[in-house]
């Protein structure tokens, strides 16, 4: 194919093969560990965790089970591993079962029977990805699940950082923030991370599960006190007295766990690099961790894909560029859509019709907010369909309502679940 091909279609081969180079079937089979015989307890969560899982099934002969909990539709099935579907990002009592199972199941090990002897322990294999955070849902004691749910509703509203809103949560959870491993000790556990967030920090994926937490209760209040979020008295009182703290690094019931990172955003963005030069376009690779209001970055990129087109600068048409991160939505209306649409929708706007300039935006899970659409594509007739069309794009914006402008274009991504997650994918396309 050559950039002559219609910018619709580059954009989606490189959205493929950044989705491809995150697949669990091709990344987890590598680092799983030594077959010495031992039984793999295996647990997990995150919208990856059940294809994890499978991969896990399919390159290990030895005695094998464990509960893994996913989104739903996320699903795969699975013999040796139960798979537990739950919600996602408001958690729900079926991600509460399914961490009191995984509660249950670690709570039952055998370590080894003497020190540096394999002995007749077990091996902990923790398959962690986006999105654990609330599918693994295990309220810390006196914490109740209507509280989690509510705390976690304002802050996806607030326009709270996925690392603030992990922060919180860790806090107030009975398996993140470290607990997990911790209750598993003095068994070995290995994590094997796909993961999501800005920066690759083992602390915030999945809100770190298997890892120390460096974050404290009193920046846990801060979060919810700078974002005016109420919180019950008893549940603050709490969190003042330090009696919600996680383990720390280098505590002693964490020596015993091993965290590898197997898919990131950067691996992702490489893997749509390389696509495109094999497509003939020059890409330039603009960050993996890019954060901020989504319609602040919307503009910002446009100005950078205004200045390729204009001045050849940064780069030279025909060029890509691309990023990566997670993005935040600040709810000031009641519509409907994600980040990436809302993204989408501000740089459409920002670029107003500038000839030659295509963009595609998508979560790489599949799923960008509440929607069945992954993300969406504009193109330079954007905003002219739109006002055919009778679609007032600013007026939408303010509402946050970008999915259904481009329901109504016909412009929405849609992919289905991809059992995979490393975060947002932007690709800007200047002819």
């Amino acid at each position: 194919m050559s950039p002559r091909a219609h910018p619709r279609d580059l954009l989606r081969r490189m959205f493929d093969a950044a989705i491809a180079a995150a697949d669990p079937a091709l990344c987890v089979p590598q680092h799983l560990p030594p077959n010495d015989g031992r039984r793999l307890v295996v647990i997990g969560a995150g919208k990856a965790s059940a294809a994890m899982a499978r991969a896990v099934e399919q390159h290990w002969s030895g005695p094998l089970e464990g509960t893994v909990v996913t989104r739903y539709g996320h699903g795969v099935p699975c013999e040796r591993i139960k798979i537990i579907e739950a919600s996602h990002p408001v958690p729900d009592a079926a991600g509460e079962v399914a961490a009191l199972s995984i509660f249950d199941q670690i709570s039952r090990l055998t370590a080894p029977r003497r020190k540096h002897s394999w002995g007749a322990a077990d091996r902990v294999l923790a398959l962690i990805s986006g999105g654990g955070s609330a599918l693994l849902t295990a309220p810390a004691s006196g914490v109740t699940l209507a509280e989690k749910r509510a705390l976690t509703s304002a802050l996806l509203r607030s326009g709270a950082s996925i690392g603030e809103i992990n922060c919180v949560r860790k806090h107030l959870s009975a398996l993140k923030g470290g607990r997990l491993a911790a209750a598993a000790w003095p068994a070995s556990v290995l994590t094997l991370a796909i993961s999501d967030v800005p920066g690759d920090d083992p602390a915030v994926i999945a809100s770190g599960p298997t890892v120390g937490d460096p974050t404290t209760c009193a920046e846990a209040l801060k979060v919810l006190d700078f974002y005016a979020i109420a919180l019950p008295a008893e549940l603050r009182h709490r969190l003042e007295s330090g009696e919600l703290e996680t383990p720390k690094p280098g505590d002693p019931q964490l020596v015993n766990s091993e965290f590898r990172l197997i898919a990131s955003p950067r691996q992702m963005l490489e893997a749509a690099a390389a696509e495109a030069l094999r497509l003939g376009v020059t890409p330039l690779i603009l960050g993996d961790a890019i954060e901020g209001e989504a319609r602040e970055v919307g503009k910002a990129m446009a100005g950078i894909a205004r200045s390729c087109a204009r001045h050849g600068f940064p780069a030279k048409g025909p060029c890509v560029l691309l990023s990566g991160g997670e993005t935040t939505v600040t709810m000031k209306g009641n519509g409907r859509g994600g980040r990436n649409t809302e993204f989408l929708l501000s740089l459409a706007l920002a670029l107003d019709g500038a000839p030659g300039i295509h963009a595609l935006a998508a979560d790489t899970d599949g799923i960008d907010g509440s929607e069945d659409n992954a993300g969406a594509f504009i193109s330079p007739d954007t905003m002219v369909r739109a006002r055919v069309a009778g679609l007032d794009l600013r007026a939408r914006l303010a509402n946050n309502d970008a999915w259904s402008c481009f329901s109504a274009l016909d412009d929405l991504l849609v992919t289905g679940p991809t059992r995979t997650n490393v975060n947002d994918f932007r690709a800007i396309f200047i002819g």
